[in-house]
């Protein structure tokens, strides 16, 4: 550790900025919402900056830092910026020299402010950019209802050290309010509903009591199409704060990987003719790990509204009373379109889009065939491989002309995607040549035909791209 981390109390305290400009401005802010008195001292003319204690239109002398807790040099000249650290040193007064780490006794940090709470980050000087490629993502990662979380807490302090003085005890109680999903500040659920949850939580606390079994809860989240990005701000917050995550076989092993490390894994994965759990088990499932008090994600590749059984899901835990949040990701239909350059609708191709299901019951794929005629719209299939042989087939025998330009899509919005592009009457035998891993997509229709000028996404794998020799018109 190069440097020890500590954030001052400087309310009232004399703190002196040497410099007048934009860079010993925005540090004199700085100390001034932290409640310092600034002091500023320059041979320029004075700034207007609201909340300055006095300004000093003079040369720095060498007894200034005398008299104050910390100095900060920042007068855009690098031999008198030295000249004011060494002073600092001979008076032992904390020093930060603008640009120059190396020479400075701290490190002015990148800040997330949602004060109360503060959250700083530095590198001492080694990789500024990585700091603030950081603090952009944090920033979006942290609600600004956080603020209000953060001050209720503050209120709430005494009144909950009288109600439990063991610290041990009080950490007990504030686990399940401070990580359960309802705690985390969204644009519906505020800081508001949380102290709601708080006073009830002090209102029925019983240090005599066991801990209640049923106050579990259960997040239907949708891990998107397979690239970890994709996520949703919401889905990687409870993923991290899971205490147990029911996942699905067509969620990938990197966000898997984002929960806690103490969170256990239960895989309930079904493929083709190979279900490791029942439907109906993993209802019961969900239910049963709710009702001995975990904080449960169930996370489901794409969104778990499209083709995913949540339905099912939560209208089991509804006729359980176990409480649920759904929270929607990006569907395979959207993700692979988009990483394909296949616009599902287009003002010249396309004016209406479908999404159906080729999975087989009882060897037969049971669609509405007259219904999907149109040349004008757009067929998104999932789960069409092991039926594409029926599907192209039945599709041409009620109209659907056997040169439409058809896309199967393997592995969409992954390293290892691979596009495969035909029409209707040959896209079986196209597929049939190539080594195809699920999951797979399947496009129909005119919109497949602008994949090759408008491709952007270039896997890793992009020499096995077999989009280009299968299209004709």
């Amino acid at each position: 550790m190069r440097q020890y981390p500590a954030f001052l109390s400087l309310q009232n305290r004399d703190c002196l900025v040497v410099g007048a400009g934009s860079n010993a401005q925005w540090r004199a802010r700085a100390l001034i919402r932290a409640g310092a008195l600034v002091t500023m001292v320059s041979t320029e003319t004075k700034p207007q900056l609201e909340g300055l204690h006095q300004y000093l239109e003079r040369s720095f002398q060498q007894d200034d830092p005398a008299d104050y807790w910390l100095v900060i040099a920042a007068t855009g000249d690098e031999d008198l910026n030295a000249e004011v650290t060494k002073a600092c040193e001979t008076y032992r007064t904390f020093c930060h020299e603008v640009n120059n780490q190396e020479a400075s006794s701290f490190a002015l940090p990148a800040i997330i402010d949602r004060s109360p709470l503060l959250i700083a980050l530095s590198s001492g000087g080694a990789a500024p950019a990585l700091v603030l490629n950081l603090k952009r993502k944090l920033d979006r990662l942290i609600p600004a209802a956080f603020a209000q979380m953060a001050e209720l807490l503050e209120h709430h302090q005494d009144r909950i050290e009288k109600l439990i003085p063991k610290q041990k005890e009080r950490a007990k109680f504030w686990r399940p309010l401070l990580d359960a999903p309802l705690a985390l500040p969204t644009a519906s659920n505020t800081a508001a509903h949380f102290e709601h949850v708080l006073e009830n939580a002090i209102n029925t606390y019983d240090p005599n009591a066991e801990k209640n079994s049923g106050n579990g809860f259960v997040s239907l989240v949708g891990s998107g199409p397979g690239d970890p990005d994709l996520l949703t701000l919401r889905a990687l917050q409870l993923i991290q704060s899971a205490d147990v995550i029911v996942y699905d076989r067509l969620v990938s092993k990197s966000i898997v990987e984002m929960r806690r490390k103490d969170a256990q894994l239960l895989y309930a994965g079904k493929a083709k003719s190979e279900h490791t759990m029942a439907q109906v088990s993993i209802n019961q499932l969900l239910v049963d790990l709710a009702l001995e008090g975990h904080r449960v994600v169930r996370l489901k590749g794409g969104d778990p509204f499209i083709f995913g059984r949540g339905g099912e899901e939560i209208e089991t835990l509804a006729k359980h009373n176990i409480p649920f949040q759904v929270v929607p990701g990006i569907t395979a239909a959207s993700g692979c379109a988009a990483f394909t350059g296949i616009p599902l609708t287009h003002r010249d191709h396309a004016q209406s889009c479908v999404f159906v299901t080729g999975h087989l019951k009882n060897g037969e794929i049971n669609l509405n065939w007259q219904d999907l005629r149109d040349p004008t719209q757009t067929i998104v299939i999932y789960m069409g491989l092991s039926g594409l042989n029926q599907i192209c087939e039945k599709l041409i025998s009620v109209g659907r002309s056997n040169v439409t330009p058809a896309a199967l899509v393997e592995q969409g919005t992954t390293p290892n995607q691979r596009v495969h592009i035909s029409t209707l009457g040959e896209l079986p035998e196209v597929v049939k040549k190539s080594n195809v891993r699920a999951p797979t997509l399947l496009i129909i229709g005119n919109v497949v035909s602008l994949h090759q000028s408008l491709r952007w996404f270039q896997p890793e794998q992009a020499s096995t791209d077999s989009s280009s020799s299968h299209f004709s018109e």
